[in-house]
């Protein structure tokens, strides 16, 4: 398969360039690099902004398989040009992401027509963000255990919402949330739940609390439902287990490869500050380098995996997911370890930093809160162990654990 950028490719990269560079003024200039892991609560206010500038650029939705909501739909490579650009010029993070690259291709696949032309434009737009409501208390990894239920309300047939969810990014922002949540009473495991899609907007039904984290920031977020009103049922009530992971399917495509080039700029920093320490150390010194080629291979099994080899492309390989979750996860733990380790003692004080007796509240430099955060990657969007299970079983079809 020959991923190289071709002509096309490489005009598109000039007008993304040009666009950029002439629209990252101003306050967007300033919010250079805010956001994005471990610093999600950064600038919220001015990101979103942007991200309706983005929209009236129409950049948002390049990777939807329809087009004619507001977006351009741009080749495999183009996207790829585009992100790089787009991390080149350390453009904010994005806060519509959520929206645009889990619910739109979630209702492109499954969502009825009425579905796609009420929610696709304003996402398009930059208008209306989203949060993802799957994991609970109880159903993390275990997401078939989920116990939030929705019931029809014999009143005004409206479904009604009520449980609770977990580390939900960007609720306190949010307009609306896809919930996965029990709509048939008694139902166990992956029967009776449905996909829902409830407006964050509902004062006394909708509560969110942030929940504050080792590095002194609060980007997730608990969600509580009390009687929440559900407006759309995406495929149907009962058929939220295929919706759900169908989306998850979906939420390790491209976007892979836009993660890996902020991993790219994040080992460029390490590289440098390993540079500049002046003690070379033959040992970190391996670890980079093994940490680079590690990357590059990630990179080419994304491109392999969304090109379709074979007969497994991206949405026929039932395990091309959890590949790609296992190898940033661990990939990027590493590296937030070597951040601390390749600057010495220095990264574990910082200036005042344990005197004032709150270490992670304020103070903490780049390397420092990847480090912290990074300590996340092999649990959060599916632990280690979970995404070993779904290979052993679904890919190399070995017995399932005994439950």
């Amino acid at each position: 398969m020959d991923f190289s950028f071709g002509p096309e490719d490489e005009e598109l990269r000039a007008r993304a360039r040009a666009w950029l560079t002439g629209h990252l003024v101003g306050p967007y200039a300033r919010a250079a690099g805010l956001g994005g892991p471990g610093s999600e609560h950064e600038g919220t206010g001015i990101r979103r902004d942007w991200e309706r500038e983005l929209g009236r650029g129409g950049w948002i939705g390049q990777g939807w398989q329809e087009e004619g909501y507001g977006n351009r739909r741009l080749s495999l490579t183009g996207q790829v040009v585009w992100a790089e650009e787009y991390a080149a010029l350390r453009a904010p993070a994005r806060v519509g992401h959520i929206g645009e690259n889990l619910l739109a291709p979630t209702l492109i696949a499954y969502g009825s027509r009425e579905q796609k032309d009420r929610y696709l434009p304003p996402i398009a737009r930059g208008e209306e963000l989203w949060c993802q409501g799957y994991s609970e208390p109880g159903a993390g990894s275990d997401l078939a255990a989920v116990r939030t239920a929705a019931v029809r309300d014999t009143a005004d047939g409206l479904l009604r919402v009520t449980g609770q969810k977990i580390w939900t990014s960007l609720a306190r922002e949010a307009d609306w949330c896809f919930v996965l949540a029990r709509t048939e009473a008694g139902s166990r495991r992956h029967r009776g739940l449905s996909f829902l899609l409830v407006p964050m907007d509902q004062p006394g039904r909708v509560e969110v609390r942030p929940i504050r984290q080792m590095s002194g920031t609060a980007e997730f977020n608990e969600v509580f439902f009390d009687g929440a009103v559900a407006r759309e049922a995406v495929g149907g009530e009962g058929n939220g287990w295929a919706v759900a992971m169908g989306l998850l399917a979906l939420e390790r495509g491209v976007s892979t490869l836009v993660q890996q080039i902020g991993f790219a700029a994040e080992l460029e920093r390490v590289v440098k500050a390993y540079a500049a320490s002046g003690a070379p150390d033959p040992v970190l010194r391996e670890r980079l380098v093994r940490q680079w080629a590690e990357l590059r291979t990630m990179r080419w099994n994304a491109l392999r995996t969304l090109g379709g080899a074979g007969a497994a492309g991206a949405a026929g390989d039932a395990g091309a997911p959890s590949v790609a979750k296992l190898l940033w996860g661990g990939w990027h733990r590493r590296l937030g370890e070597l951040a601390v380790q390749v600057r010495g003692a220095v990264a574990t004080a910082g200036p005042g930093l344990w005197a004032r007796g709150d270490p992670y509240e304020r103070g903490l430099d780049e390397e420092q809160r990847l480090f912290l955060f990074t300590r996340a990657d092999t649990i959060y969007g599916g632990s280690d162990e979970i995404q070993r299970n779904i290979i052993a079983e679904r890919v190399l079809g070995l017995p399932k654990e005994p439950r």
